[in-house]
């Protein structure tokens, strides 16, 4: 029996021995999965979240009011300068439900254009239907979003202007304004 005992005990050592040995380096680290990966898995969420809503939405609305610029038509003399201001036509108390709101939020705003001279004037105020009809379609396809965001009202008198261009092609108008904008 005792050698039966020193026979046991020599086993016992040997398999400490190899337990106690350090992991080779073929052998992947635990530690690695239980920090590393959710570490990396948080940046990737970050980059993500820095991306799609602060580099996205500066490019977004910083590009399209440089590019959307409305058109006017070249000034004869460079002498001539347009002068803002002088003839406004303005277009009071237009009400619009904003996309994706099912009819629960509203727009509230009044809008003045900037027109060349008065003949412009004269004519949008007789097709004030027409005006009222474009600032309407142009407003509610916007988002509740992207109406509460003060960066992009820029790019949306331009569209306005675009809309009013590209709709009646005699008025020149040379700036949009908004004298309401109030979101409920």
């Amino acid at each position: 029996m005792p050698d039966e005992e020193k026979e046991l005990n020599e086993k016992e050592l040997d398999e400490k021995i190899e337990v106690v040995q350090p992991p080779s380096s073929s052998k992947i680290n635990m530690k690695v999965f239980l920090f590393g990966l959710p570490v990396f898995i948080l940046q990737l969420v970050f980059v993500y979240y820095i991306t799609a809503n602060i580099l996205i939405n500066r490019h977004e609305y910083g590009t399209e009011a440089a590019t959307e610029k409305p058109e006017t038509e070249d000034v004869e003399d460079s002498a001539n300068v347009v002068e803002l201001g002088k003839y406004i036509y303005s277009v009071d108390d237009i009400i619009v439900n904003p996309a994706g709101t099912d009819g629960k939020r509203l727009l509230l705003t009044s809008v003045g254009f900037d027109v060349v001279n008065e003949e412009c004037m004269k004519e949008l105020e007789s097709k004030e239907i027409l005006v009222k009809d474009m600032i309407i379609s142009t407003l509610s396809e916007k988002s509740l979003s992207k109406l509460r965001n003060w960066n992009y009202k820029d790019s949306l008198r331009f569209e306005i202007a675009a809309n009013m261009k590209n709709f009646m092609p005699g008025i020149n108008v040379n700036k949009v304004y908004f004298s309401k904008f109030i979101i409920q």
